[in-house]
């Protein structure tokens, strides 16, 4: 048995109109979560998303021997105690990407950090040589054991100059992290510049980090302290993902819908994009309006690290290039079989041609249809939710606990309040070409 939405769809027609709140910032979360095992007290967290990633995230810390206490919805205090031990829980940390992003606080404070290969969504490989390679130039020594990757830097990390390959937010937010602790200064190059590096940096700093140069391309850390938390409380940012769904969700259906609770500044690529579309946005200081257009104009997209477009919200923009009139082009560049989804939109009536793995042209406007589908990951999920309001008859979509649930706060209720027919239900996934991803 898996959770699955029922949604009665709008048949291409605008009619969604009210507002929806953006809730805290899944990205942000996490590792504002795993940055309190470098306090040296209680580190009070609010605005938490009550999802399903960082409430594991809070269970992989108790298990390790936090003391976790949610004292409000979305607010929570963390206390390393005595006797917490620098061993991530395979069955917790296996079951989510993020939680890699923890050994690098660990490995800064005990000298040394185990932990399993992280999982998460499957779209593509996402090796660790880049953690690897950046403990190493720390100071520490990497082995393998038992499955585990076994870290340990006698006497402590240090400060080095590490320079990334590639822009990652997780390793750049680990290695930021752990120069925290280190001794000496630790450089950051070609880091990734995303605004929760940012937001997470601003915390620690309020907190008695010396971080400089979040959000641009070089991070310079002076280590050696621990952080305290008194009279500092951490405050998660807005979801410039979820807003960005939320957008394209108004792009396609709605008379007038208000995004509010987030920060139109991250959202400036794809709201360009669509305005290129055609779509009538309105911004204000914490609130987007976004209303949809008769006909909407083909664009292209390509997705890049920020301040480019966000890959996270390739999949939803995709649902909208299906209901364009003409041609357009989405190229992938951040992940290996990220568009792999589209077959699933193809089976509700889509007109999609994969030209490599990494690009695709959509040809418009189609009538979709309501379909039987399995959701196959966190983003693409959101995306069969919109494409199912957009199309005509019922759909049923699978897995909503295993992926949906895992960055989206109670999402079925925000849909309903603004005009969606959703309901969830508890069904067993039936295996049919439809749903096969």
């Amino acid at each position: 048995m898996s959770n699955t939405f029922v949604i009665k769809g709008l048949g291409g027609e605008r009619k969604l109109h009210g507002i929806v709140r953006v809730t805290g910032a899944k990205n942000a979360a996490l590792k504002a979560i795993a940055s309190t095992v470098l306090f040296r007290d209680t580190v009070t967290l609010t605005n938490i998303p009550e999802i399903s990633d960082t409430l594991r995230m809070f269970d992989l810390l108790k298990d390790m021997g936090a003391e976790v206490i949610k004292t409000r919805k979305g607010a929570y205090t963390v206390s390393i105690e005595k006797g917490f031990a620098p061993e991530l829980t395979p069955g917790i940390a296996k079951r989510m990407r993020a939680s890699v992003v923890v050994t690098g606080p660990v490995l800064a404070r005990y000298g040394k950090v185990s932990f399993p290969h992280p999982g998460g969504c499957v779209i593509g490989a996402r090796p660790l040589d880049l953690f690897v390679s950046g403990f190493e130039k720390m100071g520490a020594k990497v082995s393998i054991k038992d499955d585990s990757y076994v870290v340990t830097a006698k006497g402590g990390l240090k400060g080095a100059e590490i320079f990334l390959k590639n822009q990652s937010v997780t390793v750049t937010e680990t290695f930021m992290m752990a120069g925290v602790l280190a001794k000496g200064t630790t450089v950051i190059k070609n880091s990734a510049m995303e605004p929760e590096i940012a937001d997470l940096a601003e915390f620690l700093n309020k907190c008695g980090a010396k971080i400089s140069g979040a959000g641009t391309p070089t991070i310079t850390i002076k280590g050696g302290k621990f952080l305290s938390g008194k009279g500092h409380p951490y405050k998660t940012m807005p979801d410039r993902i979820e807003a960005g769904s939320f957008l394209v969700l108004g792009a396609l259906s709605a008379r007038e819908l208000h995004i509010t609770n987030c920060n139109p500044e991250h959202l400036e690529s794809p709201i360009d994009i669509l305005r290129s579309a055609g779509v009538g946005i309105e911004i204000k200081k914490n609130e987007i309006i976004v209303r949809a257009p008769s006909v909407l104009r083909p664009v292209d997209i390509k997705t890049h690290e920020y301040p480019g477009f966000p890959t996270d919200l390739q999949a939803p923009m995709t649902v909208l290039l299906t209901q364009a009139d003409g041609e357009s082009t989405v190229f992938e560049t951040i992940f290996e079989g990220r568009l792999n989804y589209t077959e699933s939109l193809s089976a509700m009536g889509a007109n999609i041609t994969m030209m490599d793995p990494h690009r695709a042209l959509v040809r418009g406007k189609t009538e979709l249809k309501g379909r039987k589908l399995t959701s196959p990951d966190l983003r693409a999920g959101l995306a069969f939710v919109i494409s199912a309001i957009v199309a005509k008859g019922e759909s049923v979509i699978h897995n909503v606990d295993t992926t949906i649930d895992r960055g989206y706060e109670d999402v079925e209720t925000r849909l309903r309040a603004i005009g969606v027919d959703i309901e969830r239900a508890k069904m067993v996934p039936e295996e049919t070409p439809e749903s096969a991803v």
